[in-house]
């Protein structure tokens, strides 16, 4: 089979968060499959590519055309990538904005880069389906819904469309429309229209063939009014199209056994190099030396409400009452940069922060911390969770989305479990989860059993491109059931 992913991010090229390592990973494990597999990407400032494939194609936007050109990437790990080069468009400091606001023409932008999707599948690489990620590649299946729909080239190609967070929609006026040469014709209740306004995510649930999302738990959520965020109506309406698969890792990355950027690998067999990146996650983090035993609670992560720093904000200072280190990696939200910045002045050396992104640093954080905090609002998979499995690193997490999937309470009965779930969303059930870990840390064969059952855990991509691949066929077989015509 022939698959095409359509994103608007993936690793090694361009990352904001969780979405590009899903691109980088499950089209890898799908070649592994024995499919062939294309991506496509915009090309971002700072993106190389090999060669022009095509020097021009035409792309009409309301009242005006665009010649953007497509350009041809690496072949890495047997995956083709794809680029839709427009500097205008793609060359700029930011993917989706600046540090303060989103770009005001994104619904050109996006729209531009999906209609370029489409002309891509009719001149250069015909796939048998296109598997859409996120609102930024909504507009393909509404395309191909009305523009493309007597397009004999295209017309009977399947989508499947992955919602990876159901917060964010791609919310424009009505007047994107035109601007981006979306079709009249799509923008009513039972479209892309959504109280008054345009949106693409919407688009994407309403036309695609089958749509997923990237756990079993969010699949559920995202069907209710808390996690639904206005279009719960509509995922329930299509929810015999839905399934939830979890996201896979990508272990070749993010195994402690074979991690050429800790300062010492190891594994369940042997924990002595994991008591060395714990050395070198103090020096990296300024942290107090003097007792080699205090546990380190970790954090990498994008400072948002989402991830649940709302909670770590009203508990910090109570936290910080337990005989514990801090070491926190991300950026986001600037209140919860300057949290974090004041917590580490008023707790030099128990708090460390770096406000950044920075890989190396992000694997020592995992190896060298004992528990990873991640409390939060909803979580559609999570990737950390399962990093911190694998790296003896035991999660303490909110039980909702992929959070719950991955995550088995322990029971010391059972000696079963790998981790510490809370569910009511408050502080206080927060707190409760880490004194909780904190009480069984004290233990060491305790603790080591929690370690052990995590490393055990495999959530690598082979079970999940197996899912994809049945899906990819049932979306094709129901295009083709549709196109043949009834003996009735």
């Amino acid at each position: 089979m022939r698959i095409l992913f359509v994103a608007s991010e993936a690793l090694p090229y361009t990352k904001t968060g969780g979405l590009a390592d899903v691109i980088e990973a499950l089209p890898k494990a799908l070649v592994k499959l024995g499919h062939e597999v294309a991506v496509f990407l915009p090309r971002y400032r700072g993106v190389k590519a090999n060669t022009v494939v095509m020097p021009s194609m035409t792309i009409p936007q309301g009242g005006r055309l665009r010649f953007p050109a497509i350009t041809n990437g690496s072949l890495l790990h047997g995956v083709r990538y794809f680029f839709l080069d427009d500097p205008f468009y793609f060359d700029r400091e930011g993917i989706y904005g600046d540090r303060k606001h989103e770009y005001p023409d994104n619904a050109e932008r996006f729209t531009e880069f999906s209609r370029a999707a489409i002309e891509m599948t009719k001149h250069i690489w015909p796939p048998d389906i296109i598997h859409c990620h996120d609102w930024q590649t909504a507009m393909v299946p509404v395309l191909l819904h009305s523009s493309y729909a007597d397009d004999p080239l295209v017309k009977d190609l399947p989508v499947v469309f992955t919602v990876h967070n159901m917060g964010y929609h791609g919310i424009f006026p009505k007047e994107a429309l035109e601007r981006a040469g979306i079709p009249p014709a799509v923008f009513h209740p039972g479209g892309v229209e959504f109280f008054g306004s345009v949106n693409f995510l919407k688009g994407g649930l309403v036309y695609s063939d089958y749509l997923t999302t990237v756990s079993r738990k969010y699949a559920q959520e995202i069907q209710t009014s808390e996690f639904g965020f206005g279009l719960e109506g509509v995922v329930r309406s299509r929810a015999d199209r839905l399934v939830g698969i979890l996201n896979g890792v990508d272990y070749s990355s993010w195994c402690p056994e074979k991690d050429a950027l800790l300062p010492m690998k190891y594994s369940a067999r042997n924990l002595a190099g994991k008591r060395v990146c714990k050395q070198a996650l103090f020096e990296e983090f300024l942290l107090l030396h003097d007792n080699p035993n205090r546990p380190v609670l970790g954090i990498v992560s994008r400072f948002a409400d989402q991830k649940g720093f709302d909670l770590i904000a009203e508990i910090a200072h109570e936290l910080l009452q337990e005989d514990i280190l801090l070491a926190v990696l991300g950026s986001g939200d600037r209140r919860y940069e300057e949290l974090f910045r004041a917590l580490a002045g008023d707790f030099p050396g128990r708090v460390g922060v770096k406000i950044a992104y920075d890989n190396r640093i992000a694997h020592l954080v995992e190896a060298g911390s004992d528990m990873f905090l991640m409390p939060s609002r909803y979580e559609p998979c999570g990737l950390n969770q399962i990093y911190s499995l694998r790296y003896g690193t035991v999660p303490i997490v909110r039980a909702t989305g992929g959070l719950d999937d991955t995550i088995e309470e322990f029971n010391l009965q059972h000696g079963t479990g790998t981790g510490f779930k809370f569910t009511e969303y408050t502080g206080a059930a927060f707190l409760e989860a880490i004194r909780q870990a904190l009480h069984h840390y004290s233990d060491d064969g305790v603790w080591k059993r929690i370690q052990l059952n995590g490393m055990a855990k495999d959530f690598s991509w082979n079970t999940s491109a197996a899912e994809y691949e049945k899906l990819y066929e049932a979306a094709r077989a129901a295009r083709t059931q549709k196109a043949v015509p009834s003996s009735n």
